[in-house]
C-alpha cells in the first residue's frame, strides 16, 4: 500500500491518507480482505502522529472501506464502492454546475464546455 503525504497540500494529512486508500480500493489495487498496516506502523513509515492515522482509519471505517478486528488488525472490507462513486459523482456535479454557471455568465456555449470536458476527461 503506497501512501504519499504532501506537506505542500492544503488538504489535512488524515484526508490525504483516506483519499489515497479509497482511491486504491476503487481502482482495485486494494481488494476485499487485504490487510493494511497497523496505525503505529503506518504512522512510523510516514513519520506522522499515530493520532493522525487513527483519524484516517476511523473515517475509513465509518465509510465502510475498512474493518478492524481487535488483535488481528485492519482489513479492506467488502468495500462500499457504490457510496464512494455516488459521493464522487455528487462532487463532479457541483463542479459541472459551477462550470455551467460560468459558461452562461461569460457566453461560452454548451458545445464548447462539452468539448472542454471531453478534452480534460481524456487527459491522463
Amino acid at each position: 500500500m503506497d501512501i504519499i503525504i504532501s506537506s505542500s497540500s492544503t488538504k489535512p494529512i488524515y484526508e490525504q491518507i483516506t483519499s489515497q486508500i479509497k482511491a486504491q480500493v476503487m481502482s482495485g489495487t486494494l481488494k476485499q480482505g487485504d490487510s493494511i498496516p497497523s496505525m503505529r506502523a503506518l504512522a512510523k513509515s510516514l513519520h506522522i502522529s499515530v493520532i493522525t492515522v487513527q483519524r484516517a482509519y476511523e473515517d475509513l471505517q465509518r465509510d465502510g472501506f475498512i474493518e478492524t478486528a481487535v488483535g488481528k488488525g485492519s482489513f479492506i472490507s467488502a468495500s462500499n464502492k457504490q457510496f464512494w462513486q455516488e459521493e464522487q459523482q455528487r462532487l463532479a456535479e457541483e463542479h459541472l454546475a459551477k462550470a455551467a454557471e460560468i459558461g452562461r455568465a461569460c457566453g461560452i456555449s454548451a458545445d464548447k464546455l462539452k468539448e472542454l470536458l471531453d478534452m480534460f476527461y481524456e487527459e491522463d
